[in-house]
């Protein structure tokens, strides 16, 4: 992505896959920092959002001509915004660049269809990865940081973080770093990840999830100890949650590989969820998931002790189970 791609021009961000829609958006703000290091940035939701606030948002400033804008939500947005935001996306200003998120769905899908015959939008789809194609994503971004990874250890780089791809991505972060300038083998990411296999963050939510709360903060404090991110072990809550939610809400009757792929894990992990669903009610889990988004904020600084933050967040999960 080129600063030419970005200003002067609208990016579309579509798709439900939020750690990519935040890569996209993050992309296009560094390059056009790149270009212009005292540009303005601004953010905005489009619930928020009317013709005179783009017009503040667009305008230049007293100190850059060059601005970045962000408006996310764009589901959101209300009909007597979207007359001034279209016409504005049919001839954007030439130092502006301007990102709208939309984070999947049916809802605004009629703003979508007009913004998508513009020829000054430019729409960048964050698909949700089928099973197959996460060892794919490990490999791309290994090479971000400049090193590289084999075919058997991207997989099992997978099969120990599971498939959520922000994890998947501070775990690659993680190892090109530990091992510098060296080749990823699937005996590095087991030996980093190693020691007692099961102390992975991944194990940590299962055995919250299926209410085993010794468990869980054992391992959990081994891990901890053995030097494994924070956000890693909520990640790992997220994608456990968001699995029980999508097998709950899953049709019957699928064939095994047709019910992994719609709830978007590896076909052995279905036996897990199969049993953790039956102890879980609906109003449970979003409880659950409530508890995950508070912890998750806590390990990124709301908090002053990430440790003290993740075993509130075992306790209240395993408590949760019906």
């Amino acid at each position: 992505m080129r600063a030419s791609d970005v200003l002067g021009r609208v990016i579309l961000v579509t798709g439900k896959e939020e750690f990519l829609n935040a890569r996209t958006v993050q992309t296009a703000r560094e390059v056009v920092l790149a270009h212009d290091a005292q540009a303005e940035v601004a953010d905005s939701l489009a619930a928020d959002l009317s013709s005179a606030t783009l017009g503040e948002l667009t305008a230049p400033s007293l100190f850059s001509s060059t601005r970045f804008v962000v408006v996310r939500a764009l589901e959101h947005l209300t009909e007597d915004a979207a007359p001034g935001l279209l016409d504005y996306a049919a001839a954007p200003v030439d130092d502006v660049a301007l990102v709208l998120v939309h984070g999947g769905g049916a809802k605004g899908s009629g703003h979508l269809a007009k913004l998508r015959k513009l020829k000054t939008v430019t729409e960048h789809k964050s698909e949700e990865p089928k099973a197959s194609e996460f060892p794919g994503f490990v490999t791309s971004e290994v090479r971000r940081h400049g090193a590289s990874i084999d075919n058997d250890a991207a997989r099992t780089l997978v099969d120990s973080v599971g498939q959520d791809l922000r994890s998947l991505a501070a775990a690659a972060h993680q190892l090109t770093n530990d091992f510098p300038g060296e080749k990823l083998t699937a005996d590095k990411v087991a030996r980093y990840f190693g020691g007692r296999a099961e102390a992975k963050s991944f194990v940590v939510a299962d055995h919250a999830f299926s209410g085993r709360r010794e468990q869980a903060l054992e391992e959990l404090r081994w891990a901890l100890d053995n030097g494994t991110a924070a956000v890693l072990i909520t990640s790992a809550f997220a994608g456990s949650a968001r699995g029980l939610a999508r097998y709950k809400g899953a049709p019957r009757g699928l064939r095994e590989a047709d019910l992994a792929r719609d709830v978007g894990v590896p076909p052995w992990k279905l036996k897990t969820i199969r049993g953790q669903a039956q102890s879980w009610s609906e109003s449970g889990l979003a409880r659950a998931i409530r508890a995950v988004a508070q912890a998750d904020a806590d390990v990124k600084g709301a908090s002053s002790d990430a440790a003290y933050a993740l075993e509130r967040l075992v306790l209240t999960v395993a408590a949760l189970r019906d």
